[in-house]
């Protein structure tokens, strides 16, 4: 009778996540698809506009695509497969693009290579970072950390034995990649290829910020929604914006499988290369420059009078961004993300656990459920939730911005504690009932114990991704309820470049302090660990 009901709850706990997730994700599209005319659809595809766009995106998408995997694998190999100092560092301070919205980055482009830019002014060039090739490399910018953090982490865990086998069976180094790094990077490629792609396309902020008249179809869209108040139109760019989230949504479903717990597998022992290591230097080196550059262009920018007429320093950018109501507008922020971050946290750890520790058709499908955010880009679910929601009762609040937030981020922090729980032991719950332990006891005392790291990840996640998007709220928010990170485009229409300088760095610089925090967080819970399995061993 007790399993009986237990088993009850269970099925009532996936089927309460299974309505919320089916109603803040799937519902809303599903009508923003209803409400599309075919009148709307006849005058986007016969428009020439629309057209370029595609084309547009296309081209800035493979194009960006091809230079950011093949970096970040760059990247990734130098940090996992070289003898380099300050690992660490570097691993950290190459993923401080996405940290910042990418209007920021686009701003940032502006300030080094713009007509007046600091590095146009410096060597004297005369192109103009406005176009097509300015899109590509703020969208490699923008793009690239989180290829590399994808492909970083799967060559952590790389097993060094089939190596050690194929050294003693006489192989060169070409064929052990052809025959045991290529197979096994050809997944995580994929995923990151997809990742990448997606992003660029569904991306408006460099491409409004640097574009000039490289029209793409992000910003095709953000312009009928924003600009012209034309929601259907939107709508149906919003749907070809979706084509490439909904195939990698696809593959993902198709390829994905109940996690497996680790096996124990041999780290690699990195032989000495100088040859290798000096060109990991120069490579590193360079992108890392880039990137100190950029940060340091943010700070002139943002403490002189005016770039380039007036170099005096000054901290009338801040008083300015103080005075138009900024650390309002921070405050809001910070809500949000927390807000985002607590509930994701609960959400994501619940839905995981019922999909990854329980073993049936409602687990499979709610596992499905609960990916289909992979395939909605966050400007088409920020649009959906207009049609959805306005006029409502929670529309023009941080309710609503608050629940986009969590239904477009949803998805990565849900795979993580999929994982983690998945790695477990599957029959912890069997030994419990069996001992008369209630699965409630099972969860406090024995599983979350395990996955402290993987909470504090997800809370890192939830929020700085909250702090930055431009997304999924751009079509939310009133002045009561505007994110800091949409003060940029506000600041670069102006061409007030100082105070968007501003903003980026307050951005920048929360986030920064909650990696941090999350960074002493985890340390600490690792020394706590490590002493409860000496003591229980002494």
């Amino acid at each position: 009778m007790n399993k009986h009901l237990k088993e009850t709850g269970l099925s009532a706990s996936k089927i309460l996540v299974s309505v919320a997730l089916f109603s803040f994700i799937v519902l809303p599209f599903i009508n923003m698809v209803f409400k599309i005319k075919p009148s709307d659809i006849q005058f986007i595809l016969q428009s020439n506009m629309f057209v370029k766009a595609c084309l547009n995106s296309l081209k800035t998408c493979l194009v960006t695509t091809a230079i950011s995997v093949s970096l970040a694998l760059s990247l990734a190999m130098i940090i996992q497969r070289s003898n380099i100092r300050f690992k660490p560092f570097f691993t950290v301070f190459v993923t401080l693009p996405m940290l910042i919205p990418s209007l920021s980055i686009g701003t940032s482009m502006i300030v080094l290579f713009g007509t007046n830019g600091v590095i146009t002014n410096l060597l004297h060039l005369n192109g103009s970072i406005y176009g097509y090739w300015g899109i590509v490399m703020g969208a490699v910018l923008y793009s690239y950390p989180v290829a590399f953090i994808m492909l970083n982490d799967v060559l952590k865990y790389e097993d060094a034995s089939p190596y050690e086998a194929a050294e003693v069976l006489g192989l060169n180094k070409f064929n052990r990649f052809r025959a045991i790094t290529a197979p096994y990077l050809k997944k995580p490629l994929i995923g990151a290829v997809f990742s990448v792609f997606s992003m660029t396309v569904t991306d408006y902020g460099i491409p409004l910020m640097i574009g000039g008249k490289t029209t793409t179809l992000a910003v095709m869209m953000y312009q009928q929604v924003i600009g012209q108040l034309e929601f259907n139109k939107g709508s149906v760019i919003g749907l070809f914006l979706l084509i490439p989230a909904f195939i990698a949504f696809i593959y993902n479903a198709i390829t994905s499988s109940q996690p497996k717990m680790n096996f124990v597998s041999k780290e690699f022992e990195i032989k000495k290369g100088v040859l290798r290591d000096i060109v990991s230097y120069i490579i590193i080196g360079v992108v890392s420059l880039f990137i100190a550059t950029l940060l340091i262009t943010f700070v002139m920018y943002g403490f002189v009078t005016r770039y380039p007429r007036d170099l005096t320093p000054t901290l009338a950018n801040v008083q300015f961004f103080i005075k138009i109501k900024g650390l309002q507008y921070l405050r809001t922020t910070l809500f949000i993300s927390v807000c985002v971050a607590l509930i994701g946290i609960v959400l994501s750890f619940t839905t995981a656990y019922l999909t990854a520790r329980t073993s049936s058709k409602s687990s499979q499908l709610l596992h499905l459920m609960s990916m289909t955010s992979l395939a909605i880009p966050g400007l088409v679910l920020g649009l959906a939730y207009v049609f959805m929601f306005k006029g409502t009762f929670i529309y023009g609040t941080l309710v609503i911005i608050i629940l986009a937030n969590l239904m477009h981020f949803f998805a990565s922090p849900y795979l993580m504690m999929y994982n983690s729980l998945g790695k477990m032991n599957q029959n912890l719950e069997a030994v419990g009932f069996t001992l008369g332990i209630s699965r409630l006891m099972i969860i406090k005392d024995v599983i979350i114990p395990q996955i402290k790291t993987t909470f504090l990840e997800i809370f890192s996640y939830f929020f700085v991704n909250s702090m930055m998007t431009i997304s999924a709220v751009s079509f939310l928010f009133n002045y009561r309820t505007k994110p800091i990170s949409l003060m940029i485009g506000q600041f670069e229409a102006q061409m007030n470049l100082e105070c968007a300088s501003i903003v980026s760095l307050v951005i920048l610089g929360v986030n920064l302090t909650m990696k941090f925090i999350i960074y002493l967080l985890k340390k600490y819970v690792s020394k706590t660990s490590i002493k409860r399995i000496n003591v229980v061993e002494g």
